[in-house]
């Protein structure tokens, strides 16, 4: 294989697996964040021990996070050095920020919510949770700005360096091959570039999957512990903290999901088609459910809604959607391609398509997920409501149970898959529209070396793997402490609380 072919393999490998903990992470945090607050609110000890408990889950998935993440910052280095280089003014700004306004904020906090729990007041304890959660989701943002400027760029121009002279390129500038060493991304307007067309719609997106992933595995190990019939108590508190939090997520997921979509169909029509195998332009298009695509024939097969999605994308049933057969749009090719014929051009067209196939399975994969755990958590609350979701007696709860522990893989394949779809459709550009991801490449780096780090990190993360999966397995097997489950407020805490409210009603 080819350096490019293995450098991006090796970058998406890395990824995929640093994107198992972070959701883990900013979903516990939240999680964290509900039950100290209930107990604040309720003094509940269940609601103490919830929060005891999820906090040692919560380190784990923590420590290997950052483990794991500081990877691939060298990655932009040695294997993407010409990208690191082009982008480095905008993509260097945005991961200061995540440094100084979330990671520092996030970990300055972690010594308190992990060891202050007897040597803090309760309040100040609390603040300290609500400061790592906020420092998770800091950090989300961040990288998701850093990411969603390569999607869609805003606040930049283009510069370069002519006869020892800094120049500005107009805006329409194609850069090629004969100009990486020089031409580079500045940013005009920073906050234009925070907040460029896709950045809300993608970090809302990106959060809510974290907090399904946090409530998901929170609903799993209640539910595991209820079929296994231990700590029932805290199981059954457990599980409806989050299950309540898994149905809202879940829920504002599907609304996030719509915005998201327009947003793409506007802002990268090129990506919209694909991720629905949409190969002619048409109004009233149609839903594909699930279904596959053909690239020779360039048709899509499956099941499909008639008129849905043009409905879902416009809002009315007259607006045509472009398909792939006119995009990119002859200005855009001729912009790099100036001196092809028109049949020539329309060969060269394909070139500017991801791989459509594969775009549209992982797409459909994310969705029909999504739309799975939302139905199971709607039935779980049903049950609830009817007072079966703790009665094991019933076959059917028993059903419902299992399908609850093996919750926990839905968000995790979901989040995977949708930044599959969202990665691989913006090729074969790295930066859309500007950089491609065949130039971003290492000069110097042979494939050969790529390779040898290629398979020395996938023993390392197999290890790493093992290890999280043994540690985490024994805080489950373990559980909550003895102590922990029956334990009431301490009486300090309940005197500096009262001291606090009577000083607040003063």
């Amino acid at each position: 294989m080819s350096a490019e072919i293995l450098a991006r393999v090796q970058f998406a490998f890395t990824v995929a697996f640093h994107y198992i903990y972070p959701p883990l992470s900013i979903g516990l945090g939240m999680a964290l964040v509900l039950m100290e607050g209930l107990w604040l609110k309720t003094g509940n000890p269940l609601f103490h021990n919830m929060a005891r408990f999820w906090t040692r889950v919560f380190a784990l998935t923590f420590a290997i996070g950052v483990a794991t993440g500081i990877v691939m910052e060298f990655e932009f280095g040695t294997n993407w050095a010409t990208y690191s280089r082009f982008v480095g003014d905008i993509f260097g700004s945005a991961l200061a920020a995540e440094g100084i306004f979330a990671f520092f904020l996030e970990s300055g906090f972690l010594a308190i919510l992990l060891f202050g729990w007897n040597k803090v007041g309760p309040k100040l304890h609390f603040f300290a949770t609500c400061m790592v959660c906020l420092g998770a989701h800091f950090s989300a943002l961040w990288i998701v700005v850093a990411n969603s400027w390569m999607q869609t760029p805003a606040g930049y121009h283009l510069q370069t360096v002519i006869n020892g002279k800094t120049v500005q390129l107009p805006p329409d500038h194609a850069v090629t091959s004969g100009d990486l060493s020089s031409v580079r991304a500045v940013i005009d307007d920073f906050w234009g570039m925070v907040f460029n067309p896709s950045t809300l719609d993608r970090i809302t997106h990106v959060l809510l999957g974290a907090w399904m992933a946090g409530a998901f595995l929170v609903v799993s190990i209640s539910a595991y512990y209820l079929l296994k019939k231990r700590h029932q108590k805290f199981a059954e508190a457990s599980l409806k903290v989050g299950l309540i939090f898994a149905t809202v997520a879940s829920l504002l997921q599907i609304i996030s999901g719509d915005f998201t979509s327009r947003g793409v169909s506007r802002n990268q029509p090129v990506k919209f088609a694909a991720l629905e195998g949409l190969f002619e332009t048409q109004p009233a298009a149609p839903l594909n459910l699930f279904g596959w695509v053909d690239m020779k024939s360039e048709r899509d097969y499956g099941i499909k809604i008639p008129g849905l999605l043009g409905l879902l994308t416009f809002r009315d049933l007259t607006t045509p959607i472009v398909g792939l057969k006119e995009l990119p749009s002859d200005q855009f090719l001729r912009k790099y391609h100036p001196n092809l014929s028109p049949q020539e051009l329309e060969k060269t067209r394909r070139q500017y398509w991801p791989q459509v196939a594969a775009v549209f399975q992982f797409y459909h994969i994310m969705i029909f997920i999504g739309t799975a755990l939302l139905a199971l958590c709607l039935v779980a609350c049903f049950f609830w409501w009817r007072k079966w979701l703790f009665n094991l007696s019933l076959p059917a709860t028993r059903l419902l149970l299992a399908l609850l522990v093996l919750s926990v893989l839905g968000p995790q394949i979901a989040n995977q898959a949708g930044w599959f779809a969202a990665e691989m459709g913006r090729q074969p550009w790295i930066v859309n529209g500007l950089l491609r991801t065949s130039q971003a490449l290492s000069k110097k780096v042979l494939a050969e070396e790529i390779l040898i780090s290629l398979i020395l990190f996938a023993l390392v993360y197999t290890l790493l793997f093992a290890a999280f999966i043994f540690m985490l397995t024994r805080k489950i097997a373990h559980g909550p402490d003895e102590e922990e489950e029956s334990r009431e407020m301490p009486e300090s805490w309940k005197a500096i609380i009262q001291r606090e409210d009577r000083e607040e009603r003063i």
